[in-house]
């Protein structure tokens, strides 16, 4: 079963008919938002802010804003301490002692680019955070939004290695949006809740590399035609195009992806905050393909990811899915770590 977003602490406090939002069990986490004042990273700050295991919310950007945006969220009434810092002259301040660092900063897609398109802008962002996070947060874990994740999880893995820091359960590439689109459609489809759909997405964060598991999906999707199947699977893997092109130009997806990445942060906390069987899927290192870095089912525990769960059992069309995923997860790996390297 896969794990699920916290409450909005708001609403904790009005079941407990109380306004102390602390529990005796809470530890004391950091978390950082990389890119806090974007489309994505002002409403992830919101939703993290209210996440009652963060006692400490810390905003980086280079936009001039964000230590207003840091104001904004301090006057809302939950535990969470916020900071706001602006610039590379703050990057430091902003990442020291973190426990999280969540990364959603870099450009957004415009209609007709692909992921693909973003790399060479963001993929500097995403060596310079690295780097930063090597030298005042060796220990954190690292949940990377910006994209192509394909691209930039390996970038940030091989940062931190020459830094002799790397820890490969601490780095994931936030692939939840993923697994949140294929709920939603389901729930569609099947006339449920789509909170009560559990649906595994494997391989990578792009196109083809997307690969959603209908066959495990519980409760089963109602279609027995395969094209059908098909539809709904093209559907999943060309998602955040359907945003680009409905936004007219506007950006790509910034609400969904900020759920998606508060409910992946919400869950690393808790792993860290002990629970048990706290499970997500996202992109990491692996040994379970040719493919250096994959995503798929992990439990996230007290030291980040505690246990790959690997996928299963794949049906015949699935085992299609994935054949022509490999190429692709090569080439974006490769893209990665040429560029760390160089």
């Amino acid at each position: 079963m896969f794990s699920r977003a916290l409450k909005p602490v708001a609403a904790v406090a009005a079941q407990n008919g109380a306004k102390n939002f602390s529990t005796s069990s809470q530890r004391n986490f950091k978390v950082v938002v990389a890119g806090a004042s974007g489309g994505i990273g002002q409403p992830l700050a919101l939703l993290i802010k209210q996440n009652p295991l963060v006692t400490r919310l810390a905003l980086y950007d280079i936009a001039p804003v964000t230590p207003g945006v840091a104001v904004d969220l301090s006057h809302m009434d939950t535990p969470a301490a916020v900071t706001g810092h602006k610039g590379p002259e703050e990057l430091s301040a902003a990442i020291k002692d973190a426990d999280v660092v969540v990364i959603p900063a870099g450009v957004p897609r415009k209609p007709g680019m692909t992921r693909d398109d973003l790399f060479n802008t963001n993929a500097s962002i995403v060596r310079d955070m690295a780097a930063s996070i090597a030298k005042n947060a060796p220990k954190a874990i690292v949940a990377i939004i910006t994209n192509p994740v394909n691209s930039m999880v390996p970038i940030a893995s091989e940062v931190l290695k020459k830094a002799g820091v790397y820890d490969p359960n601490r780095v994931l590439g936030v692939t939840t949006l993923d697994v949140v689109r294929a709920a939603t459609f389901i729930g569609e489809i099947n006339g449920v809740d789509p909170r009560t759909v559990q649906i595994p997405v494997i391989g990578g964060h792009s196109g083809v590399t997307i690969i959603p598991l209908l066959s495990q999906s519980q409760p089963a999707v109602k279609l027995t035609d395969q094209g059908k199947i098909e539809a709904l699977t093209k559907r999943i893997q060309e998602a955040g195009t359907e945003v680009v092109k409905a936004k007219a130009g506007g950006g790509s997806a910034t609400l969904s992806m900020a759920h998606a990445g508060a409910r992946l942060t919400g869950s690393v906390l808790r792993g860290l905050n002990g629970e048990s069987n706290v499970i997500e899927c996202a992109y990491v290192k692996s040994s379970l393909t040719e493919a250096t870095y994959f995503a798929n089912p992990l439990v996230l525990g007290k030291n980040g990811v505690e246990k790959n769960l690997g996928y299963g059992k794949l049906n015949a069309y699935e085992q299609g899915l994935l054949k022509a995923a490999i190429p692709e997860l090569l080439k974006n790996i490769k893209t990665g770590e040429d560029f760390a390297k160089k």
